[in-house]
């Protein structure tokens, strides 16, 4: 009766394409607690039980950060570990740190070596979206892609390929990935106290896909017909 309900409403019939792939984009990154639930909880408990020394963490969750825009870095779920391991501010300190360097080293590369090592490490049609995104709203455009995986990344390497100026590249950037830094952390330390962290662990990964695959869907579409480039 609900099936034959929703399928009859034109509305909720428009929307059920977009929610089941939405669904499927969660479920993707939620595949391996679903397999591997036991190992990864105990591996959460020895890791709670013998936790490695604060400054290694810190050190690791900079570096980690910081080759971000180079590697497929999980940084909400390195930032989310982190606020679990040393508590939200010095986490949040730490993903800060190491989400700046590595914007930073990304545009100043673009910078130097412009377009083509932009599309070493970024897709055409993201670096196409950014460039319609710019035309659109000017560097906001880097707050709204901090959070979001594949376009943080193209956008940082779009507005150094194009030699935004440092001043107006560093403000929006230091400012969300504070933002971005202390939710984690908290995220972190918060699910920790409440025993939610193998789920935090799973939301973690899950939110930003699924913000990347809204991101696709809402932002510019892009023509990538090579005759109109």
């Amino acid at each position: 009766m609900v099936l034959t309900f929703i399928l009859m409403v034109p509305f909720v019939r428009e929307l059920l394409p977009a929610i089941l792939s939405v669904a499927v984009v969660l479920a993707i990154p939620l595949l391996p607690f679903l397999a591997f639930g036991t190992e990864i909880e105990m591996w959460l408990e020895d890791l709670s039980n013998n936790p490695p020394h604060p400054a290694y963490t810190a050190v690791l969750m900079v570096g980690l950060l910081s080759t971000d825009i180079f590697l497929p870095i999980p940084s909400s779920l390195v930032s989310t570990l982190g606020g679990w391991q040393l508590g939200i501010w010095k986490a949040t300190l730490a993903s800060w740190i190491g989400m700046n360097l590595g914007t930073m080293i990304g545009f100043e590369l673009a910078r130097r070596w412009g377009q083509t090592f932009a599309k070493w490490f970024s897709k055409d049609a993201d670096l196409e979206r950014m460039h319609i995104l710019n035309d659109r709203l000017g560097p906001v455009f880097l707050v709204l892609t901090r959070g979001v995986p594949l376009l943080a990344e193209a956008s940082v390497l779009f507005v150094g390929m194009h030699r935004l100026s440092w001043p107006r590249f560093l403000l929006p950037v230091l400012l969300t990935n504070l933002v971005l830094s202390v939710i984690y952390a908290a995220f972190g330390k918060f699910s920790e106290a409440h025993g939610w962290l193998p789920m935090a662990v799973g939301i973690s990964i899950a939110v930003p896909v699924l913000l990347a695959t809204l991101a696709r869907r809402w932002f510019p579409p892009v023509n990538t017909s090579p005759n109109e480039h």
